[in-house]
């Protein structure tokens, strides 16, 4: 009996890496086999990053406050636990925002919770 051999599905599985593999550089973008280890590297920094982007956001917010909060001679520390106790509900996110754009804003958040 011949082997059977799928081809089409084998074709499809390469075109979709290859379809992923679009604006590589080189080799990488249209070789077989230097475009399926290009993309698998490529999906596991992306999965990676998906989680630090977050952490790196979380930092960002951290260094805004912290520099919005020493113009009225507080530090981050004192002023996110302050915020805590006046139970003031702002993530950081907000309070970044409020830091950068908004200064009269966060100017009364810090009157309000010295």
């Amino acid at each position: 009996m011949p082997r059977a051999v799928n081809s089409v599905a084998t074709r499809a599985k390469r075109k979709r890496v290859l379809k992923q593999a679009k604006g590589f550089f080189g080799r990488r973008k249209n070789v077989w086999t230097v475009a399926k280890n290009a993309v698998e590297k490529a999906m596991c920094y992306a999965y990676r990053d998906r989680k630090q982007k977050k952490r790196n956001f979380r930092a960002l917010w951290i260094t805004r406050i912290n520099a919005g909060a020493r113009q009225y001679g507080m530090s981050y520390s004192q002023f996110m636990g302050k915020v805590k106790a006046n139970n003031i509900e702002l993530n950081r996110k907000v309070l970044a925002d409020l830091a950068m754009n908004h200064s009269e804003a966060f100017a009364s958040i810090v009157n309000k919770v010295k």
